[in-house]
């Protein structure tokens, strides 16, 4: 059994901790080390795992290839909290045909995050 977990390396690790813990309600679960500096820190969101790795020397705005997709109960609303919280709306939100809607955001490092929500669940709030 294999599993994926995203890792994102980031100079500013309090920064993006903070922005997937307001926006998407992550739970810290792991650190390293346990006291002091931290390298490593593990976080769930929902029954995911994200890895924040601090490693100053990443340049700002040069975030890797990779991109975050990410199911929220409403997406507008979060789109709404974006900014606020330091990241930024690049695109949407989009009714999509194969049957999510869909926004596109860029977390404080600038890295991709695409917000999604199933088309039947948006219309079960209208």
């Amino acid at each position: 059994m294999s599993t994926i977990q995203p890792v994102i390396l980031t100079a500013h690790q309090d920064v993006l901790a903070g922005f997937y813990t307001e926006l998407f309600g992550a739970e810290e679960i792991f650190r390293v080390p346990a006291e002091g500096p931290v390298f490593y820190l593990g976080l769930r969101i929902g029954d995911t795992d994200l890895g924040l790795v601090a490693k100053p020397e990443v340049a700002d705005g040069a975030a890797p290839r990779m991109l975050l997709s990410i199911g929220v109960d409403d997406v507008d609303a979060t789109l709404g909290r974006v900014e606020s919280l330091g990241g930024s709306v690049s695109g949407g939100p989009n009714d999509m045909p194969w049957g999510q809607r869909v926004a596109h955001i860029l977390d404080p490092d600038g890295n991709p995050v695409n917000l999604t929500q199933a088309l039947d669940q948006a219309a079960g709030q209208s």
